[in-house]
């Protein structure tokens, strides 16, 4: 079996007498203590421990308290308490502390203690296949809702395409566990505007006075968004982020160990959302971020200083106008796409998907847009255009 399992023990000796007992069936590690075995998790983390057994009597650190660090950081790794001291306080202290999968008494007699060491194994695999099918399932159907979205309310898309981003930044900048989450909360945040018409979304996006009919109906976009992810399973957390995110305020534990995840994601969204806010209505990115730092009541100021070196444009892309009939996924739209009559079909900023180049170009062949359009372009993509492509694109010729 190639599933690395951790054995953790305070005595050098019985963790000797595990590699002899159990070497031939299984990949076995071994570390003294539990600062030591936190040690090899954290280096360990592109490839996970599947299984972990600690003693649960050792100095300093025992095995109550370590196997849940385990728990917070490898939480997909199955944890099985050893002891030789089965009082029955431990026992609930290390099931209700570090969600134990087996509990077993000194001396463990070799076939007892495989037999836990295969089902913790066959666990750690059920849980990861869970984990990819659940993965892949969400992403299917964030991809469509984002094209339905990108394809009802283009102007919200884009505001979600722009939050995704920053969200992203602040997930790489803190490190932060299972950030997946909280970039399709990004993705998702804008969703209930499929419930506004696109005036109205303009008009918020260019910071105009709406009405009081139409702040109601903005207000509640978030628990629209929230009602139908909530439909989707395992969604819940990220729909509760959602529906908070105007309203959640900062926490003096909002990133740490002990961190609120609905919280911690509904307060990333805030700032993103204010981020956004302020680049919207003109301000470069220093005065965004003077204006964030003032609201420290409101935002949460780790946050906010995670965007400080943010890119507002990202880098290498260069601007071209290209024919509709030239356009390909991945471009980057750097203007508005409106028909004839100024009804806007995309907008700024959003990225060209395959959906989005289909219904361009249907508009474009009933000739209700323009036949050139403003993109950005990763410089290594312009030299990969055939000539006549790229002689186009940057003389916007039709």
């Amino acid at each position: 079996m190639s599933d690395k399992i951790l054995f953790v023990d305070d005595e050098p000796a019985v963790l000797d007498g595990f590699r002899r007992l159990l070497h031939k069936d299984f990949s076995l590690l071994t570390a003294v203590g539990g600062e030591e075995g936190l040690k090899l998790i954290s280096a360990e983390k592109t490839e996970p421990f599947a299984v972990v057994v600690s003693d649960m009597r050792m100095p300093g650190m025992d095995g109550v308290q370590f196997l849940s660090r385990v728990r917070l950081v490898s939480p997909d790794t199955v944890r099985i308490a050893l002891t030789g001291q089965a009082d029955m306080q431990t026992a609930a202290d290390c099931v209700n502390e570090g969600s134990i999968f087996r509990f077993l008494t000194k001396p463990c007699q070799k076939e007892v203690l495989a037999k836990a060491l295969t089902s913790g194994l066959v666990q750690y695999r059920l849980v990861i296949a869970e984990k990819e099918l659940l993965e892949k399932t969400l992403s299917g159907s964030v991809k469509v809702l984002t094209e339905v979205l990108s394809l009802v309310n283009p102007a919200a898309f884009g505001r979600a395409v722009r939050m995704s981003r920053y969200v992203q930044h602040i997930v790489r900048k803190l490190h932060l566990e299972a950030g997946w989450r909280f970039e399709v909360a990004a993705m998702m945040s804008q969703l209930g505007c499929v419930t506004l018409d696109t005036d109205t979304i303009e008009a918020v996006y260019a910071g105009r006075k709406l009405s009081p009919d139409e702040q109601a109906r903005l207000d509640a976009h978030p628990s629209v968004a929230a009602d139908l992810l909530s439909n989707i399973p395992r969604m819940e957390p990220i729909a509760r982020m959602i529906a908070q995110q105007e309203s959640v305020l900062p926490s003096p534990h909002a990133v740490g160990e002990h961190f609120d995840v609905v919280k911690l994601g509904a307060q990333i969204l805030k700032v993103a959302l204010a981020y956004d806010q302020q680049l919207s209505a003109g301000k470069n990115h220093s005065a965004a971020m003077q204006q964030m730092l003032m609201r420290t009541n409101q935002l949460e100021r780790s946050l906010v200083d995670a965007l400080a070196d943010i890119e507002v444009e990202p880098l290498h892309l260069e601007v071209k106008s290209c024919r509709v009939s030239d356009l390909d996924c991945g471009m980057i739209l750097q203007e508005d796409v409106r028909t004839n009559n100024g009804l806007l079909i995309v907008a700024k900023g959003q990225q060209v998907t395959y959906a989005l180049l289909v219904r361009l170009r249907n508009f474009w062949e009933r000739r209700s847009i323009g036949s050139t359009v403003m993109v950005r372009v990763p410089q290594a993509e312009l030299s990969e255009l055939k000539p006549e492509k790229a002689n186009s694109a940057a003389t916007g010729q039709s």
